[in-house]
């Protein structure tokens, strides 16, 4: 099939590289406009643009894909099937109606769960122990459109959001391009999503990545891992924001202090945090203004004094 991909950031490079050596053509990206980037906030193409550029392949970059000029050279490609990973802007019915076998999204999450922009983050935080991708006909509705394939993915026990999307994009990549020989030789049918099971996965807000430490450590666990490397989880120190990166069991369970939610202990090696079931041990820590360090070598240099917590009203020392 004659195929258009519409994908914006890196989640999306492995399913146009499986597009690209499959037996379909690949004759036009779609992807956002280039944005500032870096310290110097100087404009950068998207990883998916510089992966077509790498081919030769046309690039389209609409600032909204509903302008006549984008539509225009959509309907002069032709595309059979418009493939869709993680673009980042919505499609316009106009849009949607030019290919013939419309524009399929692959999206990751085993529908109808997690709907929405945020599905591996939220099911983490969930603590779903497994979760896949889907290939769905998109429609109007957020996420809602039938069903054409799906693959299953075990969530592992430390996994990040980050590391867990990158397995998720790559066995994605191969759903995707099996949905598009499945269409092309017209094997496959779309299925109805179901009504049950239905659960939405919303953009993660900064704020919503606040670290709670009143709540049970597992509850912890996750939501680190969940907002890990984006928005990023945090809490407070003296009134300051700290990053914090994933966290882990404390070990050593018949020794450990009892801490109040929040409460920092110091040891040789590590630094303990209490929750509601018991301490977790910080691996990395992100000061404001400094680089992400271990969060030992952050505890020697801040002198962590006795009884002082992270979080809001934390006393300090």
């Amino acid at each position: 099939m004659r195929l258009v991909l519409a994908g914006t950031p890196d989640t999306a490079v492995p399913a146009l590289r499986a597009l690209l050596a499959s037996d379909h053509e690949v004759a036009a990206v779609v992807t956002r406009p280039d944005a500032p980037a870096g310290r110097g906030r100087t404009l950068r193409p998207s990883p998916v643009k510089e992966v077509a550029l790498e081919h030769g392949v046309e690039v389209l970059t609409p600032d909204r894909p509903r302008e006549p000029d984008f539509l225009d050279r959509l309907r002069v490609i032709a595309p059979d099937c418009c493939p869709v990973v993680a673009y980042g802007a919505l499609l316009p019915r106009v849009a949607l109606d030019v290919p013939v076998h419309g524009w399929v999204n692959l999206h990751f999450s085993l529908l109808p769960a997690w709907r929405g922009a945020a599905p591996v983050q939220r099911a983490l935080m969930a603590g779903d122990e497994v979760t896949g991708a889907s290939t769905f006909v998109i429609e109007e509705g957020l996420d809602t459109g039938p069903v054409l394939g799906a693959v299953t993915e075990v969530v592992r026990p430390g996994d990040t959001a980050g590391v867990l999307l990158e397995r998720l994009a790559e066995v994605g990549a191969g759903l995707l391009v099996a949905t598009m020989d499945g269409l092309a030789d017209g094997s496959l049918r779309a299925v109805p999503q179901p009504s049950d099971g239905v659960s939405h996965a919303p953009k993660l807000t900064t704020e919503e990545a606040q670290v709670r430490w009143a709540l049970p450590a597992h509850v912890v666990d996750r939501h680190v891992r969940g907002c890990t490397p984006a928005p990023g989880a945090w809490t407070t120190f003296r009134d300051e924001r700290l990053k914090v990166g994933p966290v882990s069991p404390a070990a050593g369970s018949d020794d450990l202090p009892a801490l109040a939610a929040g409460e920092l202990h110091v040891t040789k090696r590590a630094v303990l945090v209490g929750t509601a079931t018991g301490p977790v041990t910080l691996g990395r820590v992100g000061p404001r203004g400094k680089k992400e360090m271990a969060a030992a070598d952050w505890a020697r240099g801040v002198r962590i004094g006795p009884g002082e917590r992270l979080g809001p009203g934390a006393p300090a020392a």
